[in-house]
């Protein structure tokens, strides 16, 4: 009889490691799953704001050309774009992982888009410069990539809010634990202060 409930004990603690270890296993795939999406719409949003990057050295080459465009301007965008430059420089993957490498990610980005806007803006006093063909291109350019911006970023939120909801979840949130940060709260970009959409952008 002893023999018997031994038996019973160890099947049952068999059967319960075994069930345990299916449900851990779903939840890290669950997670890894959930942890890839968003990383791959973080190279979105990457791809997006280096296309930015991209268009600055041909606009200001393009305004310099201007008599008498105000040099402060110029230099104020040259220098974000500097900044965006460093915060890029190294490897930008781990950054949803970490809050405050996002935050220092949004702030040299949105640096960016201030002084680009305005440039823009000062732009309004030169006729001349907005009648070239080259600026009007750049110009269209500039303003797709700001809209494609604002969508790839906004697809990066639901894709952390997918994550973030499933991670937090009970009990995900043990699971998740387990791992330290390789599953991490994943942060959300948050608008600029007193603005509620992408730079506008107007000739």
């Amino acid at each position: 009889m002893g023999n018997k409930t031994g038996l019973v004990v160890v099947g049952v603690i068999v059967l319960f490691a075994i069930i345990l270890g299916v449900s851990i296993s779903g939840s890290y795939n669950s997670l890894v799953q959930l942890d890839q999406a968003a990383q791959a719409q973080w190279a979105q949003v990457q791809n997006a704001y280096q296309r930015r990057a991209d268009l600055v050295p041909n606009l200001v080459a393009t305004v310099k050309g201007a008599a008498d465009f105000e040099k402060s301007t110029m230099i104020a965008v040259t220098e974000a774009r500097a900044k965006v430059g460093q915060v890029t420089s190294g490897s930008t993957e781990n950054v949803p992982r970490d809050p405050a490498a996002f935050q220092r990610f949004q702030q040299a980005q949105d640096g960016l888009s201030s002084a680009l806007s305005r440039l823009l803006v000062v732009t309004e006093n030169y006729p001349q410069l907005k009648a070239t063909a080259n600026f009007r291109d750049l110009q269209a350019q500039l303003e797709g990539t700001e809209n494609r911006i604002s969508v790839e970023r906004q697809r990066f939120n639901e894709a952390a809010q997918n994550f973030n909801t499933r991670r937090q979840s009970f009990p995900m949130v043990l699971v998740a634990g387990f791992f330290g940060n390789q599953f991490a709260v994943k942060p959300y970009f948050q608008g600029q202060p007193g603005s509620q959409k992408a730079p506008e952008v107007k000739f």
